[in-house]
């Protein structure tokens, strides 16, 4: 993977987080009102196993994944970079909205690249 500045390192692994914290408070909701979790499971464990690969990658922190998961994952997260680009789309320039989803799409890229090189 290429060299990702700290800062980068930092932002991204921030807004893997929140993503994961925003798929965990919905994937209760869900529960909470009998609706269906199984997008919500999908995306946030694949979530999880793109934050644990770039922890791996940049921190040295353990990753003990197999390779059929790191591939769904990678699957899963490509999936969600379309509705993030037409949010981006959306957001004015310069907004709230706009740099949150700009920090959302590289960290998920960077999280796809993470994995693509696990599978090497």
């Amino acid at each position: 993977m290429e060299s990702v500045s700290e800062e980068v390192q930092q932002l991204s692994i921030a807004s893997l987080e929140s993503t994961c914290r925003k798929l965990a408070n919905a994937y209760q909701s869900a529960l909470d009102k009998g609706a269906s979790t199984t997008l919500i499971a999908k995306r946030l464990d694949a979530m999880r196993i793109g934050l644990d690969s770039l922890r791996n990658a940049w921190k040295g922190e353990p990753f003990t994944v197999d390779g059929e998961k790191v591939m769904l994952s990678m699957n899963v997260l490509r999936g969600i970079i379309p509705s993030i680009e037409a949010q981006i789309a959306r957001a004015k320039d310069g907004s709230p909205q706009h740099t949150l989803n700009q920090r959302r799409l590289v960290a998920l890229q960077l999280a796809i690249a993470s994995l693509e090189q696990r599978m090497i």
